[in-house]
């Protein structure tokens, strides 16, 4: 039986109007974090032109794997072991996308999440990442702070993340942020560049 998100159900379809053009030109992306598989069939399934390259921790790929089989499109890839802290691919890619990751990981798991895509991001390659986020240290709704304090209540090192954080650990990886997209329930995509060495 495959995993479900109602989440990533209610809002596969507006991301992708933003990765639609975000990724028009690329053809090759690495996803961190494809939980469910359900963002990577939807999105592969509407950019023929690229490579979904899926990956997890390897309690996920089963999961993920079921979507795949079941949508049988030719250009997704099975998912690989991608931890944050060690485990990353070898390969570059023409873009990144993360959905939801930043707030439930611990920060120093952040930073390395951030180190590795300066690492496999080809130059002038786009990253895209997905969620809630602070703004000086405030949220932008009710809903987001208890969110936020749901998600510390299960684990304190967890939380919403404030932008002015995540786009300097950005810019000390060598990428510039180009856009901050406002996106349905108090959620953006933020968006960066590799720049040139």
């Amino acid at each position: 039986m495959k995993p479900f998100s109602d989440a990533c159900e209610e809002n596969k379809a507006p991301i992708l109007d933003v990765l639609l053009r975000l990724f028009d030109d690329a053809r090759t992306i690495l996803e961190i974090g494809s939980g469910t598989g359900q963002h990577a069939v939807h999105f592969a399934a509407a950019m023929p032109h690229l490579i979904w390259q899926t990956s997890d921790l390897e309690e996920n790929h089963p999961g993920i794997r079921a979507w795949l089989e079941e949508a049988a499109l030719a250009n997704t890839r099975e998912p690989i072991l991608l931890d944050v802290s060690r485990d990353w691919p070898l390969v570059a890619y023409a873009g990144v996308f993360s959905a939801n990751t930043t707030h439930i990981m611990s920060w120093p798991e952040v930073e390395k999440m951030f180190h590795g895509i300066g690492r496999v991001l080809k130059p002038e390659g786009c990253f895209a990442l997905y969620g809630p986020f602070n703004y000086q240290g405030g949220y932008t709704s009710d809903s987001n702070r208890n969110f936020d304090q749901w998600l510390k209540s299960r684990d304190p090192l967890s939380g919403i993340r404030d932008f002015e954080a995540l786009n300097e650990l950005a810019v000390s990886n060598r990428l510039q942020l180009t856009e901050d997209v406002e996106m349905p329930v108090n959620n953006r995509i933020l968006v960066w560049r590799k720049v040139h060495s």
